[in-house]
């Protein structure tokens, strides 16, 4: 089988900014990145030399990562082949990924592999996982349930990928900052994600808040899992969908949502890499750029934040180019509830190690917060700002700053 083809001539574009394919391949070439180019490292090896080049290349490395794993496992070496066979994973989700049209063989073949080593992923880390299918809607929601040892009745936490992730991506089972806290976590492919994007549930402007909802509803039945203290983490996209499911489910006690997306989608629809709107509209199975931008235009947070009763935790970097600071300190003074949020000097979209965290990634000290506001550390009342310098203080354990407008010039320079 070979993909669609369109055989009619014509040399219209589906999107605007489709024409823009030449930069976008000299981007990949010369900084090893599809998106998030304000960052230093190289995603995609110095081998591929276009767009077109990155299923190929970074299925050969996932190749080699996952043969290595087998030989571990094979030899009795667990921990070795979990570590691997999550490096195949990655390799697969990236290679996947990049191809945005429906029915290709490559996309097929790369996405069941990126579920072949995840299920290597499965067998040799050392907790159970198990892969769950969550009615919803007349169709299922296939998720990964990461449990506990033994455990019962214990605090767990939704996992809400970006929509560049996958439920494989987050957490790593070869070292699980989940489990290692004492909290179960249920990581979900939503409408357009993943799996999910495969069997064509696709995404909506509101109906991934009604999926998540229906993993809450899964959740609150299992034994492992106190319903009383459900927690939300949601990275970049999944920042706009878990406070969506915050929105409208009062379950949810915390969230936590870091690389933010929290205000309008002009900032990662019209102004950064154009492959974000291929992929969403891929996501949504929207070939009509009008008929998408009216969907994207209802895709924000404003008005929603009074409706935010939980207690939540915002991270948003200071020059974040899909969310800019001004529309997510807004929204953070929308949040009705108890709410925290850290602003990061200097920093970016942040899925990598920060220098204002120590080097650390954000998420374990995400996952603490969501671990204290699920036991009740945290105050009712809590509503600060903290602002984590770069490579200077106690990062987000820093004194709070007065408020949101202490990080602008003039009150800045005292803080």
């Amino acid at each position: 089988m070979i993909p669609p083809t369109d055989k009619t001539g014509s040399l219209k574009s589906e999107r605007r900014r489709d024409n823009q394919q030449w930069l976008l391949d000299w981007m990949v070439k010369t900084t090893g990145r599809t998106h998030n180019f304000a960052y230093d490292h190289r995603e995609i090896p110095p081998e591929v030399k276009t767009y077109r080049q990155i299923p190929r290349v970074m299925e050969k490395t996932g190749r080699h990562q996952e043969t290595i794993a087998r030989a571990a496992e094979a030899a009795g070496h667990r921990q070795s082949a979990c570590e691997l066979y999550y490096k195949a994973c990655e390799n697969y989700r990236i290679a996947q990924h990049a191809i945005f049209v429906d029915d290709h063989p490559d996309k097929i073949y790369l996405h069941g592999k990126l579920l072949e080593s995840f299920s290597g992923c499965m067998r040799t880390a050392d907790y159970p996982i198990e892969r769950v299918e969550i009615d919803w809607e007349g169709v299922q929601i296939q998720c990964n349930f990461h449990k506990v040892p033994g455990g019962k009745n214990l605090p767990t936490i939704l996992s809400i990928p970006g929509m560049d992730q996958t439920k494989e991506a987050v957490p790593d089972p070869s070292n699980n900052i989940f489990i290692k806290r004492g909290m179960n976590v249920l990581a979900v492919d939503g409408p357009g994600q993943g799996t999910s994007n495969l069997r064509k549930t696709r995404v909506t402007a509101d109906n991934h808040e009604r999926a998540t909802r229906a993993c809450v509803d899964w959740l609150s039945k299992q034994p492992e899992v106190d319903a009383a203290r459900i927690g939300v983490m949601g990275i970049s996209m999944g920042s706009y969908w878990s406070n969506r499911l915050a929105a409208v489910d009062p379950r949810v006690k915390a969230i936590a949502s870091s690389a933010a997306n929290y205000g309008t989608k002009k900032a990662i629809f019209e102004e950064a890499s154009p492959r974000f709107k291929q992929i969403f509209m891929y996501m949504a199975g929207i070939h009509d750029e009008a008929e998408f931008d009216k969907m994207a235009e209802r895709m924000h947070l404003f008005g929603y934040g009074e409706k935010v009763k939980c207690y939540s935790l915002m991270v948003l970097g200071e020059y974040d180019p899909l969310c800019h600071l001004e529309e997510g300190l807004a929204y953070f003074q929308e949040v009705a509830g108890p709410k925290e949020i850290w602003i990061l000097e200097n920093e970016n979209h942040v899925p990598r190690p920060s220098r204002n965290f120590g080097g650390m990634l954000a998420d374990p000290l995400v996952v603490d917060w969501l671990k204290d506001a699920l036991t009740d550390k945290k105050p009712k009342d809590l509503n600060q700002a903290v602002f984590v310098h770069d490579r200077t203080g106690a990062g987000p354990y820093s004194k709070p700053i007065s408020g949101v407008e202490d990080v602008y010039l003039g009150r800045r320079l005292e803080i």
